[in-house]
């Protein structure tokens, strides 16, 4: 019995694949539960913020998470199937009629926020 290689691959990545991921959609505000290494310790570090870009490919779909942090923004790319991200929890949902809310970027304090949708469940 002999697999070919996208076999084997498709087979390694059916096994890391996450079952219990959100419906995300581009303007929720989500808090991404990061795991980090401090020394031998390992703890959750929350990130929250608006997904401005959601990039979908199976093992490597990604989402871009922008928040302020004291005044700067900040932006961050999560692989959603990735062992260091431990959950994943929308907090609400966002009304935008596009999908990539890169314009976000230019905007400044009250600007920069996002109709909230209440037609989803969160």
């Amino acid at each position: 019995m002999t697999m070919n290689a996208q076999e084997i691959i498709r087979s390694i990545e059916a096994e890391q694949m996450k079952s219990n991921l959100p419906i995300i959609h581009v303007g929720d505000t989500v808090k991404v539960g990061v795991k980090i290494q401090e020394g031998n310790k390992e703890r959750v570090q929350p990130y929250e913020g608006v997904v401005i870009a959601k990039h979908n490919g199976s093992i490597n779909a990604t989402i871009t998470v922008r928040r302020i942090f004291q005044g700067v923004g900040v932006e961050r790319v999560f692989l959603l199937h990735s062992p260091r991200i431990d959950n994943i929890k929308v907090i609400r949902r966002g009304k935008v009629r596009r999908a990539k809310l890169y314009y976000l970027r230019d905007r400044v304090g009250k600007a920069t926020r996002v109709k909230q949708r209440f037609d989803r469940e969160l």
